[in-house]
């Protein structure tokens, strides 16, 4: 099969126009749609999180997932549709802003001025907020996964400043930049969450907070319902997990953490991270207190071979434990002397969507690919989480097989294979999608999809409104705000 040269599959300066300052903050400015009809039935609000600011003082981040978080809210009510943004007031962000220049290193290999010797031994992490935003009680969070979230005013975006959820955590404790929310598999919905305390051994402390008032139990939203901690054997590089009715599974990557080049100056955190050959990937499954198997040790079973960040869902059957995961062959990392804007599609491994079935009552792992098709930010219909489902959504290179920029949005028949695709190309880059089910939908794939685009043919941003059933473009809305590639976001409907 002859493949095309990247630069016949996509216009690679498009795609890396997106990687930009944000210049502007707004506040409550009214979108229109360009074309099509915004749905009735469509309220609430859609909170997004990613990098905003990439360059500081002439110098840019060497990866984009070092830039400072900034959210961005587009209201949907009756009256129509309008963004807000605002940075998050981190302290290093005010600190940067202060000073004007660079004065912190990233995780991913930002580094600060002065080359080795300015940063060998700085080992202070800039809780930069960029990863993901959920409401939590009558605060917005600002999520990053090696520090503790900002509270936000859900409606201004301004920052209240760094949140330890009424004391459940300590300062710079790590809490997760992907919660899942249970809907309510037994007495009430739930966000579950973690943080992960690394190193030759890895402490998972797992959580479970209430997600709505309940007066007559005497629980507010926010509150700690359940909370355990569990050890495990080996480094562990967590960001992502799934949940059952019963479960919390997560996979322990097969990696390594060399610390050398990150004390001495020459890497990020993350760049010292290299997967093993040698090693054995594990799920690790911790046991809910609020499911059947409350207070039992967690189960500890080999997983295949390859590195994780997203996983799709997971459920039981009997007592099997399934999970839908996107694989990548190894770990993809960016090197120092690489040019994130620069790089080589056709050289680092896709993202492939495989379902791994776990049987419990054997210990034992069977693996099936689910799709060919490189793809990121899988998503199943929220009141679907933890249990058996008939479709996802994700966003996935525009050709069929290997990897290249997200430039179209996929939705997939779990059972049977057959899918459909939106397509932003040629001139497209999608990012995460959202499923809003629609009020009182009966089927599963009755709702909409948001989904936030780089239009790469007019430089900016729109947001695109899709039918979730057959991906029918409904609305597209130009917006007044160039955002650049993001990470996670978040629907809250009104109400």
């Amino acid at each position: 099969m002859t493949v095309a040269p990247a630069a016949e599959r996509f216009k690679r300066a498009e795609w890396a126009s997106a990687f930009r300052n944000v210049e502007h903050e707004l506040s409550a400015v009214p979108v229109k749609p360009s074309r099509g009809t915004v749905p009735a039935e469509l309220l609430g609000t859609l909170y997004r999180n990613g990098p905003g600011r990439l360059e500081r003082a002439g110098q840019r981040v060497h990866h984009p997932f070092d830039g400072d978080g900034m959210i961005t809210a587009l209201r949907f009510d009756a009256g129509g549709v309008s963004l807000t943004n605002r940075f998050v007031r981190t302290a290093g962000w005010q600190a940067e802003e202060a000073a004007g220049k660079v004065l912190y290193r990233g995780v991913f290999g930002s580094q600060k001025p002065g080359g080795r010797l300015a940063n060998a031994f700085d080992l202070r992490l800039k809780n930069i907020a960029n990863t993901g935003v959920i409401r939590l009680g009558d605060q917005l969070l600002a999520l990053w996964e090696a520090a503790e979230p900002h509270a936000l005013d859900p409606h201004s975006l301004d920052t209240h400043g760094i949140c330890l959820l009424g004391g459940v955590l300590k300062k710079g404790e790590a809490f997760s930049a992907h919660p899942r929310f249970d809907p309510g598999h037994h007495d009430r919905p739930r966000m579950v969450t973690f943080g992960v305390n690394t190193g030759p051994r890895s402490t998972i402390r797992l959580m479970e907070f209430a997600t709505e008032d309940d007066a007559a139990a005497g629980i507010k939203a926010g509150d700690l319902l359940d909370d355990r901690r569990d050890t495990f054997g080996g480094f562990a590089f967590l960001h992502d997990f799934a949940i059952t009715p019963n479960w919390a599974v997560f996979l322990q990557n097969a990696v390594d953490f060399n610390p050398l080049p990150f004390v001495l100056g020459e890497k990020g955190a993350a760049q010292c991270l290299r997967s093993n050959p040698n090693g054995q990937a594990k799920f690790w499954l911790i046991p809910r207190d609020s499911g059947a198997f409350a207070g039992q040790a967690p189960r500890i079973i080999d997983a295949p071979d390859g590195f994780v960040f997203h996983h799709l869902n997971a459920w039981e059957e009997g007592s099997d434990v399934v999970v839908d995961s996107i694989y990548y062959s190894d770990f993809p990392s960016i090197g120092p002397d690489v040019d994130f804007a620069a790089v080589d599609f056709d050289l680092i491994p896709e993202g492939l969507l495989e379902q791994c079935r776990i049987h419990l009552d054997r210990g034992a792992v069977e693996t099936t690919r689910l799709s060919e098709r490189c793809c990121e930010f899988a998503m199943v219909n929220p009141e679907r989480e933890g249990l058996p489902c008939r479709f996802a959504w994700m966003a996935a290179a525009a050709r069929k097989q290997g990897n290249d920029p997200l430039q179209v949005i996929k939705k997939l028949n779990l059972s049977t294979g057959e899918h459909q695709i939106w397509s932003a190309a040629p001139h497209g880059f999608v990012s995460e999608p959202l499923m809003v089910p629609r009020p009182g939908a009966s089927s599963e794939d009755d709702g909409w999809i948001l989904e936030l685009v780089w239009n790469g043919a007019r430089d900016g941003s729109d947001l695109v409104i899709l039918d979730a059933s057959d991906l029918r473009e409904l609305a597209v809305l130009e917006l007044p705000l160039a955002i650049p590639h993001g990470l996670h976001g978040s629907w809250v409907a009104a109400g």
